[in-house]
């Protein structure tokens, strides 16, 4: 059977990619693929609380991140390594994500069928 993994490395409020991420994840859960989730690098400040996003006149992606459940999307990972590097702890996020190595990235990598990374 066929799975995607979805890596999400972009900041959220720098271009449409965080959004198109989304969209293409839950697209992906309403016809029941199943699909998992990774957020990297500066990807990880899409999970973060208490974002303001009215101050820029952009949408919430708080609203599509808390549907991704309700889609099926439950493997939801995010790299340990990055949230490192940007200070944050699992605490400040929006989501239950789990905290992945590098080693387990690769792994991630391997057990699913397509990978897209945006």
């Amino acid at each position: 059977m066929k799975s995607l993994l979805l890596i999400a490395g972009h900041a959220p409020w720098s271009g449409l990619a965080a959004r198109e991420t989304l969209d293409i994840a839950l697209a992906g859960g309403a016809f029941d693929l199943p699909v998992s989730m990774l957020w990297q690098g500066e990807g990880v400040y899409q999970l973060l609380a208490g974002q303001q996003p009215d101050i820029l006149q952009q949408k919430n992606l708080q609203a599509q991140l808390s549907g991704l459940p309700l889609f099926g999307i439950e493997q939801l990972y995010v790299c340990s390594e990055s949230l490192q590097q940007h200070g944050l702890l699992p605490e400040q996020l929006v989501l239950d994500v789990r905290p992945v190595n590098k080693k387990e990235i690769r792994r991630l990598l391997v057990n699913h069928t397509q990978t897209l990374v945006l």
